[in-house]
């Protein structure tokens, strides 16, 4: 896959307090963009993170997530340019110049 098939849809965000390294969402991200990292929060679990590139914007890691706040999804809004950002009915905002 070339890097402009792989072109963000979303962007995920993790709270690294709130997670708790379970890894439901490493395992359920169909892209495969989420890891666990080597580095310990301070209740001493190893925290999921985003690779930076490939979220689709899905929410599966969202749903996966037993923890409230943990896990954040902002899904790209297909937009015209100049237009406001679209508010997504669901857990996702679009994000502000995505198209």
């Amino acid at each position: 896959m070339g890097d402009a098939e792989k072109r963000d849809r979303g962007l995920l965000q993790v709270d690294a307090d709130e997670c708790k390294g379970c890894g439901l969402c490493v395992e359920a991200c169909p892209p495969g963009v989420i890891c666990l990292t080597e580095r310990l929060n301070h209740y001493a679990y190893r925290t999921a993170v985003y690779a930076g590139a490939g979220c689709t914007g899905c929410g599966i890691c969202f749903m996966a997530c037993p923890e409230p706040g943990a896990i954040t999804v902002l899904r790209a809004a297909h937009r015209k340019p100049g237009d406001e950002p679209t508010l997504h009915k669901d857990w996702a905002l679009g994000i502000q110049g995505a198209s």
